[in-house]
Parts: structure tokens; sequence; C-alpha cells
């Protein structure tokens, strides 16, 4: 069985919405095991016994926030064996894929052996405190169905 932990920090719970949308479509998916944790209650020796490790971030300043940072920085310090790794954020304005490109860039640097799945989601929301836009939710499923399909092959 195919493991993924979806790991989130959110301010307004828009990225908390969106990695549970996320969830719903992996769970299209059979024969995958699913977990989600908000940064700030998951051990990163925890998140690494996963074969796929999804990490969301609001957008904060243009880039992911601090807490996210912090726990991609702690992966790097851990014997990661070959682990996929997936990211998304959630988005006001024109930061589209700031937060995204930010973390691939990080995990790259901090934890090399982690490989991408597939390319980052970035989810648009109205407002500071949201809601997420209208439309977006069907990008967040579909974007979970494709990460489980491409893990069970």
């Amino acid at each position: 069985m195919v493991r993924i932990i979806v790991v989130y920090d959110t301010k307004y719970g828009n990225t908390k919405l969106v990695a549970e949308k996320i969830m719903e479509g992996i769970g299209e998916v059979e024969g995958i095991e699913t977990t989600i944790s908000d940064v700030k209650d998951i051990d990163p020796k925890k998140a690494a016994e996963y074969d796929a490790i999804l990490i969301g971030s609001p957008t904060h300043f243009g880039g992911p926030v601090r807490g996210i940072n912090k726990f991609i920085d702690k992966l790097g310090k851990l014997d990661l064996k070959a682990k996929w790794v997936a990211v998304f954020d959630t988005y006001l304005g024109e930061d589209f894929e700031k937060s995204v490109k930010k973390m691939e860039k990080r995990i790259s640097e901090k934890v090399p052996r982690l490989k991408l799945i597939t390319s980052g989601l970035s989810i648009r929301v109205d407002g500071m405190k949201g809601p997420v836009t209208e439309g977006e939710f069907p990008k967040c499923k579909a974007f979970g169905k494709k990460i489980a399909t491409q893990l069970k092959t």
C-alpha cells in the first residue's frame, strides 16, 4: 500500500481546505493510505515514514510561510530514502506559483533525495482571508488524483 502524508500550514483555513480537497482526489484511487497534518502538529521524522510527502503553504510576502520552510529544512537533516514530494500553495493577486517555485527550489537544495512527483499546484484565494476562488477546488482534486495514480504505477 502506498502511503501519502499531506502537510500544510494555514492562517485563515484556505490552505487546509485545499489540502482536504487534494486528499479527496487521492481517495479516488484505490490502495492509497493518506494522512493529513498541520505542520505545527507533525514531527518531520514521522512524515519521513511515508512514501510521498505533499507540502502546502499560503503565500506570505511572495513565498511560503516560515513554518513550512523550517519543516523542509528539518526533512533535509533526515536520512530519507527515495521518497516523492509535491507542493501546493494558496495565493492572492499576482503571486501565482511564487511559493510553489520557492518550495520546489528549497527542497532541491535542502532535501535533494526527494523527487518531485509533479510540478506544484497554485490555488487562488479572493482576499487575504479568502475564500478560495470559485472553480479552484476541482484543480485540487485532479492534482490529488494525478499524484495517487502516478504513485500506483
